[in-house]
């Protein structure tokens, strides 16, 4: 009988991290690098190599390198903390594209802010919606009568 898929060597998709390092402590660089690693671990993905930039500068080599790996056959795409690690808003929208454009994916630890609902979170007052008891329509506050 042979052995479950579990219990056999089994590559994930090969996958690059990047990270934008400008002015970081040390103690900094190993939580994201830990943070990469261990996104990786969960969702089965092989962390084949990371790619530093620790200039605030936008023709960075690290970034170029990137790309050329991604055109290797077989890479699935980057992991990154964050789309902060790519650049500013504007370079980082531009380098998503590239890296789409070579055929690979762009994989966030932690993913895009989404906004929250105004009345939701810790210092917003409930909402009427939460107070009211009853699944009718709420009464009226002030009627006019003649």
């Amino acid at each position: 009988m042979e052995p479950l898929t579990e219990h056999r060597r089994v590559s994930g998709p090969v996958v690059f991290g990047f990270l934008r390092l400008v002015q970081v402590s040390a103690a900094r660089q190993e939580a994201l690098m830990a943070s990469l690693a261990e996104y990786c671990r969960s969702h089965e993905l092989v962390l084949s190599g990371l790619f530093t930039e620790r200039s605030a500068t936008n023709g960075s080599g690290a970034f170029t390198g990137l790309l050329d790996v991604l055109a290797l056959p077989d890479t699935y795409g980057v992991v990154a903390p964050a789309a902060s690690h790519l650049g500013t808003k504007a370079i980082a929208g531009e380098r998503q594209k590239q890296i789409e454009a070579v055929g690979s994916r762009l994989l966030l630890v932690r993913g895009p802010r989404s906004p929250r609902p105004s009345g939701h979170g810790p210092t917003s007052p409930p909402s009427a919606a939460l107070r009211r008891r009853s699944p009718g329509p709420a009464p009226a506050l002030a009627t006019e009568t003649t």
